[in-house]
This record gives structure tokens, C-alpha cells and sequence, in this order.
């Protein structure tokens, strides 16, 4: 029997708010636990919740950027269920009037672009955590992050594979990365995934039985449960028995998925309206206003670079893979640009040194430990991360600068990259305290190009009969003489005319 795959994918998008979404508590990562708790996260009688004015407005602004209608009309709700890090017994959440309905993202999959419907986008508030301590008597709570605003973000059942699964959270997360409602952070729980998969017979229009795997904390895991769930359940379907509608966990070591505990339907919380949270109203014209601020997003910043840059549309989307990168990048043409540069003239040699020395350095063991570095994917369809290190703009700049005028050479240029990586001193200075200029006076390469042909004297024979791929061993020889610092330009320029002489005689 051949299966078509179908899922839809619930994230849970921690928003980027000072405070918690209904208490002034905050909501900073890694505090000792317990320390970022009052009355109302600790679910005691007597404490009233106050909604968080931020979390709307970033709601919203995330919302209009995934094309959403926004409910002048909301509503809270509590969803009932009982859990040890959960005090009151109930997380508020929205039911039946969620903040933001019937948008969708535009993704790449194999049968061109075409986009994914999101069903709906609400505002809930996290709950803590159970802490399990190996060799305790029994396990304990952090209570830290109930309460923390999370965007819970439901799209509709029309992935088809884990690769536009994958697709889809990588374009998610930029948008929300973008419009700077949300980190996007996975490791720190900021952008939780769970997919709904399901198989039935290809052609068949009913859905199968469907299965949630749940809070997956990378894109690679991700791609690894859902290929393992799709095998498994294919045999189970295979063997004449059925899927049992579940709630799954990805266990990395083992390579595969473990029951958690039976999927609930949504009766099962017993949803009512929250008596402690009048209806949230939100006016036509404050809509307009955050709509009005929205920051480009980044299917027409990678449009942008295109056409300004004449990038590829793989480098625009290398580039463009995240907004501090992409500033960072956009900060340094326009220095360049007071220099008199043309923004075609700089970009490509920026992109390149940005998107491909740095990855080229960092995956060749080069320590790269600035304050506060900069994550991001070298590669929007990979798992690829890399440090990039703030080097200042003017500096990265001027490196780039000198390899572009030619005064200095490729190797040079890569270790000079090197060292500003590691010590972040300036490219002049490193380079003139190390004499590491390129030299382009034709009188020094002929005396150096000289020297190599005497000691060469057979390949300069063979040169002569006719056998040119010599020219490139000699080239080489030249450059090691110079320690790196010939014109390459200019050593293949004068080095093709003293053999070119030497052929004549």
C-alpha cells in the first residue's frame, strides 16, 4: 500500500515581553528557580490576572506579518487539566475567539512555492516545569515560567514531508525572528514544535489516525522523529493493525519515538470562559498602527537583495537567513558606499566573506569567543549554525577593501580574517605588523620570479615543449618565494612573458 503523508504543525512561540503575560514577574532565562514567581504564578486564592498590553501588540504585529485576520473580538479561556507544574489547575489560553485566524506562510518544496494555511494564532500562558534530580526523593517544580506569553501558532494539515515541515519552522521563525516578537531560541524553549502526522491511502480523502510529537527543541530532531514516525506507522498499517491516537516523545539517543500518553480531544479540557479577564477589544485603527511599523519581512528582504545586489536566490536567502546578519551586512555596504563604493561593486565580496569565510574559519576549528556573538543559519535549509563574530563594520569592511584593490593576496586575506576573529584588532594593523602587504612592484616579482626559474631549470624545459599545466606549478613556486605576498595578478602576467622569451630562445 502506498501512504500519503499529511501534517500540520502546532508551535508554541515564546514572545519577546520584559514581564509575564499576566503578572509583572519576568521572564529572563536560567534564574534560580522559583526566583520569578508572585502570587498569581504560584496560583494562590485571591490573585486576579492583568493582561499584558505588549503581548497583544506583539501578537498582533505577528499575526498581520503571516497574513492573518485579527479579532477585534477576544476572548480567555481556561483549559482544565491537572498537572503538577500547573498550580491552579487550569492554563489561560483562548478557545473559541483566538487573536489571530486564516493566514499563511509561502514555502519552497519540491513542486515549486506554495503556501501553508494557518488555522489559527492565540495568546496562552506557559506553564512551569517539572525538574526530575537523578538520586532525589522524587522530582521538584520550577514554577519560573508559568505565566510566560506564548503565541501558540496552528496551521492546517497541509504539509506533505518532514523536509516542508522543516521548510515551514525555518520561514516561521524569521518571520517572528524578524518582526522581533520572538527569539527563537529552541534550545531555551522559545520556539516549540509539535507535528500532527498522519498516513492514509494515497488518493483516499479521509484523514488517518493522527499522532502528535511533542515539544522537539531542534530542526534536525524534528526532521528525524517525523521520518521515524513515518516508517513506523507505515508498518504498523502494513501489518493489518491501527494507530492509536497518541501523544509521542522523540527519544535522541534510541533514534525513536515513545508513547507519552493518550492524544486529548478539546473536550477533554473543559474550556470556559476565564470570569477574572473581561473581552479583549482591538480597535481597527490600533490594527492599522501596528501594521503601519511592521519590519520587512524576509521573503522581500531576500527580493530586495536580488535585485540591488544581482545576489542568486540561494545567496539571498543565505543572507537574508537572519536579521542581525543581514543588518550587519546592510550596515557595511553603506560604509562602503561613503567610500564611494556601488553597492554592486562591495555586496558580493561582503556576502561572500560573511556567509562563506566565516563558515569556512569556524568548521576548520578556528576559536571564535566574542561577548555576545551571533547565531545564525549559514544555510536557511540546513542545520548548519555558526558564531559570528562582531567585528566592527569600518574594519570587516576594510579588509575586504584592501582584497579587493589587490593589496593583498587570497591566502593573506583569509588569515588576516583569522586573527581579527580571534583578537579583533583592526586589518591595517595587523597586516603592517606583519608586513603582510601584497606586492605589486614588477621589478621585485621579476627578481623573485627569476630566482624561481633558475632553480626550476626542467620544468622551464618542459614549458618549452609545449607542456603549459607547468605554468601553474611555477605560479606556485613564485608565491611561495614571495611568503604569500606576490600579485597573483602580476606573477601570472610576468611569468607568461619571461617563458613566453624563454620559448623564443
Amino acid at each position: 500500500m502506498i501512504y500519503e503523508v499529511v501534517i500540520g504543525v502546532e508551535v508554541h512561540a515564546q514572545l519577546r515581553t520584559k514581564s509575564k503575560l499576566f503578572c509583572g514577574c519576568g521572564t529572563v532565562f536560567g534564574l534560580a528557580a522559583n526566583s520569578q514567581t508572585c502570587p498569581l504564578c504560584l496560583g494562590l486564592p485571591g490573585s486576579l490576572p492583568v493582561l499584558n498590553q505588549a503581548a497583544v501588540e506583539m501578537a498582533v504585529r505577528a499575526g498581520l506579518a503571516l497574513n492573518c485576520t485579527i479579532a477585534a473580538d477576544n476572548l480567555f479561556a481556561r483549559k482544565n487539566y491537572f498537572y503538577p507544574d500547573l498550580p491552579k489547575g487550569y492554563q489561560i489560553s483562548q478557545y473559541e475567539a483566538p487573536i489571530c485566524e486564516h493566514g499563511w506562510i509561502e514555502i519552497a518544496s519540491s513542486e515549486g512555492k506554495r503556501r501553508v494555511r494557518i488555522r489559527r494564532a492565540h495568546l496562552e500562558e506557559d506553564a512551569g516545569k517539572s525538574v526530575h534530580v537523578a538520586g532525589a526523593n522524587g522530582s521538584r517544580v520550577d514554577l519560573n515560567r508559568a505565566g510566560t506569553p506564548l503565541l501558540e501558532i496552528v496551521t492546517e494539515p497541509d504539509l506533505r514531508s518532514a523536509d516542508e515541515v522543516v521548510t515551514y519552522l525555518k520561514g516561521l521563525r524569521d518571520v517572528l525572528m524578524y518582526q522581533d516578537v520572538c527569539d527563537g531560541d529552541m534550545e531555551k524553549g522559545n520556539f516549540r514544535c509539535e507535528p500532527n502526522l498522519s498516513l492514509r491511502p494515497l488518493g483516499q480523502k479521509e484523514f488517518g489516525t493522527k499522532v502528535e510529537l511533542k515539544n522537539i527543541n531542534s530542526f534536525k530532531f524534528v526532521k528525524d522523529a517525523m521520518e521515524y514516525e513515518i516508517k513506523r506507522q507505515t508498518k504498523v498499517l502494513n501489518e493489518g493493525g491501527k494507530i492509536l491516537q497518541e501523544t509521542r516523545l522523540w527519544n535522541t539517543d534510541r533514534g525513536e519515538t515513545a508513547v507519552m500518553r493518550s492524544k486529548e480531544e478539546a473536550h477533554d479540557y473543559r474550556y470556559f470562559p476565564d470570569p477574572d479577564l473581561v473581552p479583549l477589544k482591538i480597535s481597527k485603527e490600533w490594527i492599522d498602527q501596528v501594521r503601519s511599523s511592521l519590519a520587512e519581512l524576509p521573503a522581500d528582504r531576500r527580493n530586495r537583495l536580488q535585485q540591488e545586489f544581482g545576489f542568486s536566490e540561494y545567496s539571498a536567502g543565505v543572507l537574508a537567513s537572519d536579521k542581525n546578519v543581514l543588518e550587519y551586512f546592510e550596515q557595511c555596504v553603506a560604509e562602503a558606499e561613503k567610500l564611494g563604493f556601488s553597492k554592486m561593486e562591495v555586496g558580493k565580496e561582503l556576502a561572500n566573506c560573511i556567509t562563506v569565510d566565516f563558515r569556512g574559519l569556524t568548521r576548520h576549528g578556528v576559536t571564535v569567543t566574542p561577548p555576545n556573538p551571533l547565531l545564525f543559519d549559514v544555510n536557511p535549509y540546513s542545520e548548519g549554525i555558526l558564531e559570528l563574530t562582531i567585528i566592527p563594520e569600518k574594519n570587516l569592511l576594510e579588509l575586504v577593501v584592501m582584497k579587493m584593490k589587490g593589496e593583498i593576496s587570497g591566502p593573506i586575506y583569509k588569515a588576516v580574517l583569522e586573527e581579527m576573529i580571534n583578537t579583533r584588532r583592526p586589518a591595517a594593523e595587523i597586516i603592517d605588523a606583519n608586513g603582510l602587504r601584497q606586492v605589486s612592484d614588477e621589478g621585485t616579482i621579476e627578481k623573485i620570479i627569476d630566482e624561481v626559474l633558475e632553480k626550476n631549470p626542467n620544468q622551464v624545459a618542459q614549458f618549452k615543449e609545449g607542456k603549459q599545466q607547468v605554468l601553474g606549478f611555477l605560479v606556485g613556486q613564485v608565491m611561495k618565494a614571495s611568503g604569500g605576498k606576490a600579485n597573483p595578478g602580476k606573477v601570472n602576467e610576468l611569468l607568461k612573458k619571461k617563458l613566453g622569451e624563454a620559448v623564443k630562445i
